[in-house]
Order: C-alpha cells, then sequence, then structure tokens
C-alpha cells in the first residue's frame, strides 16, 4: 500500500514476477478492496501462486512513529511483519515509510543474537560491472565500534547469499587508508573487524565505492546517508546536463542520434531501478525497503532481492558468523 504509487506498482510489480519466477508464492497486504480493484485492472486474481490478507489502515509518508508503532497494528506494514514472525512470509517487501518500517519491523522481528542495532544496506554500481554493497545508510546516526563491526559481519553474510561469493572483502570507510587515520571509534571497529573473522581488506576512501575495491563498505548511518545522497544527485545532474547539452542545437540533436547505442547502454548499465531495495539486516527476519518512486520494473528488482536472501540463507549465514565471531571474543578474553 506504500510508496508514491501504492497498488498501481506493487500488484503490477507482483504480476511480473510471478511470470518470470517459478517456486515463489506471493502473499499481497492491503485493503482488500483496493488490491482487488487493481487486480481486475490488469485482468487477473488470486490463485494457488498469488493470495490476498486484508489489512485495514495504512502507514502514510507523514506519520511520526507512534501512529506507526502505536496508533496503527493493523497496517498493512504491520501485518507483513507479523506474517514473516510467524513464518507466514519467509520476507517482506515494502516501499512505504523507511523510520516506519524499520521501527515497525524491529519491534515485531527484533533482532538476531549478537546485533545489536538492525542497518540499511544497498548496492551501488562499481567500475567492475558489478556492486559494491554498502551500510548503513541512515538507520543508525551514531555507532560505536561493536555496532560498525557487526554492520561488516551482516554485510559479508549478504554479499555470500545474493552474490554465493563467500569469503567478500570488506572495507571500512574512512578519510584515509592509512591505520592512523580516522576517530577513536573507526580505529576500534577496524581492530574489531580484523578480529571478526570477515576478509577485512582495511580503510577504504569514499571512491572505493565506485572503484569496486571492496565488496562491502562499513560505515555509520549518517556518513552512509550524505554518501547516498550525493551519489543520486550527481547522476540526477549527469543526467539533466547530458540531455541538455544533446538537445542544444541541430548539431548536438545529430550527435545525439550518433552517440544513442552508446547511450543506451550507459543509461542501462546506471539505471538505478536494477539495484531498488536496500536490506534492513540483523532483523530476525528478511525485509526489504523498496524506494518509495519505484515503478513495477524497479519494485520487481525488490521482490527479486528477498527471494534471492531467502535462497541464499541470509539470516543463517548472518547467525553463523557472528556466534564465530563470539566463540573468538571470548577466547581472547580468557
Amino acid at each position: 500500500m506504500g510508496g508514491d504509487h501504492g497498488p498501481h506498482v506493487t500488484v503490477k510489480a507482483a504480476l511480473d514476477f510471478l511470470k518470470q519466477h517459478d517456486g515463489v508464492n506471493i502473499v499481497l497486504v492491503g485493503l482488500t478492496e483496493v488490491i482487488e480493484a487493481e487486480l481486475k485492472a490488469l485482468r487477473a486474481q488470486p490463485d494457488t501462486r498469488l493470495r490476498i490478507h486484508h489489512a485495514s489502515e495504512v502507514v502514510t509518508m507523514d506519520d511520526p512513529l507512534t501512529i506507526a508503532l502505536r496508533g496503527k497494528k493493523d497496517s498493512s506494514m504491520r501485518v507483513t511483519a507479523e506474517l514473516v514472525k510467524r513464518g507466514e512470509a519467509d520476507a517482506g517487501v515494502s516501499a512505504g515509510n523507511t523510520g516506519a518500517l524499520m521501527a515497525v519491523s524491529r519491534f515485531v522481528l527484533k533482532t538476531l543474537p549478537g546485533i545489536e542495532r538492525p542497518a540499511i544496506a544497498t548496492t551501488l554500481p562499481n567500475r567492475n560491472d558489478g556492486w559494491t554493497y554498502v551500510l548503513d545508510l541512515g538507520a543508525n546516526v551514531d555507532c560505536t565500534a561493536e555496532h560498525l563491526c557487526q554492520f561488516g559481519v551482516m554485510g559479508a553474510a549478504l554479499v555470500a547469499a545474493v552474490e554465493h561469493k563467500e569469503r567478500p572483502m570488506v572495507g571500512l570507510l574512512n578519510i584515509g587508508e592509512e591505520d592512523i587515520k580516522g576517530n577513536e571509534v573507526v580505529k576500534r571497529a577496524a581492530e574489531l573487524l580484523k578480529a571478526s573473522g570477515v576478509n577485512f581488506y582495511g580503510n577504504v576512501e569514499g571512491d572505493d565505492i565506485y572503484k569496486g575495491t571492496v565488496d562491502v563498505v562499513v560505515c555509520d548511518g549518517f556518513v552512509g546517508n550524505v554518501a547516498l545522497k550525493t551519489s543520486e544527485g550527481l547522476a540526477k545532474m549527469f543526467a539533466d546536463e547530458l540531455k541538455r547539452e544533446f538537445t542544444r542545437g541541430p548539431l548536438s540533436k545529430l550527435a545525439a542520434l550518433i552517440a544513442m547505442p552508446v547511450i543506451r547502454r550507459f543509461k542501462k548499465r546506471f539505471d538505478p531501478r536494477r539495484y531498488n531495495g536496500a536490506s534492513l539486516l540483523g532483523l530476525r527476519g528478511i525485509m526489504i525497503k523498496s524506494h518509495g518512486s519505484a515503478d513495477a520494473y524497479a519494485y520487481r528488482k525488490a521482490i527479486e532481492s528477498a527471494a534471492e536472501e531467502v535462497r541464499g540463507g541470509l539470516l543463517r549465514r548472518i547467525s553463523d558468523q557472528m556466534g564465530t565471531f563470539s566463540q573468538q571474543e571470548q577466547g581472547d578474553d580468557a
């Protein structure tokens, strides 16, 4: 029910996903009459792979967290989290209010053993024709070294689950690569990551995200959110300026026509819809946050991310890694 477009996008995305993926069923959670109307408009109806679960309330983008948590206990967001908790769904996907989704998911699902705070992780394209996973992107503004270490463990587990890369490389975002750089929290986090059992590269800088130096970049939510929004703003400015230059006059338009195959490949490669879907890591259930402005294609990508995390055993991987790290810490203390 969430996002800028609501069921008009999410229902179509679900139908498109089911056409392209076997062995996965979808539960549409929300106002039954609204969902049924959207299915009818798309000449579809519920069946064995697609069912509707009614939720009488909707969390809006403007609702305070207190309303989302206590005032709307039958919201589609809350009901989805409850379905995941009870094992009636393996994962949940929402395009709704990010803060509300994180708060509701954490309240209902709780965190995995050894994880103090959930984190938001997403992917950004890099020069290696792949993706760099970055976390946290805004869930935790003030972090301790222990939190950053936990983010590294969770990020490595995420890459292992969805990319099938068993020893992904983890970097810690800093103002320089040298060990002496950064504040005391970051320096301590580096020490913990070295002892955590993950494949720790060391400190990385902001440009390493797009170089593809490491598979996972760890930072606190304040830095991560600024980096993400700056990247999005730069990408939009670049696209707008490119369009302006190619439409400046007859010769520019001719150049655009000649360059069109290259432009299309470039646009496809960096299309943000392809990496829509941020993971709420550290919960006792898989939850994916889609961008609120996502169209059906982008929302389908978020559903695909959820399915891939389930198939890859993400929760088990995080639990196993945190268990190993805890044992190592106990051994060091002894």
